[in-house]
């Protein structure tokens, strides 16, 4: 059974910083891209940024400078360090793990994880 869970979250004044973890088992972590994707309320889900599964990243651009996103095959946990947050980081930010390059590629999603940033 596959299972991302997400950690980290929590309330943060501006300019403040945070670091989400996401643990998976279940899966071969090292062949599965990852990435996080944020959602705020009365908003759609929006990409925050991916690595795949040899440490390529890209980030949107709301949070290019500011977010880091790394892995540690390892461990097999993924993680997005966010310094310099502002307000508009507040959502609930979900990971995902995904096998790229075959038929049909089938995406697994953590619960989440709440970030509020207050101003």
């Amino acid at each position: 059974q596959v299972q991302l869970v997400e950690s980290g979250g929590g309330l943060v004044q501006a300019g403040g910083s945070l670091r989400l973890s996401c643990a998976a088992s279940g899966i071969i972590f090292s062949i599965y891209a990852m990435g996080w994707h944020r959602q705020a309320p009365g908003k759609q889900r929006e990409l925050v940024a991916t690595i795949s599964s040899v440490g390529n990243t890209n980030y949107a651009d709301s949070v290019k400078g500011r977010f880091t996103i790394s892995r540690d095959n390892a461990k097999n946990t993924m993680y997005l360090e966010m310094n310099s947050l502002k307000p508009e980081d507040t959502a609930v930010y979900y990971c995902y793990a995904v096998r790229l390059g075959v038929p049909n590629p089938h995406y697994y999603w953590g619960q989440g994880t709440q970030v509020t940033v207050s101003s």
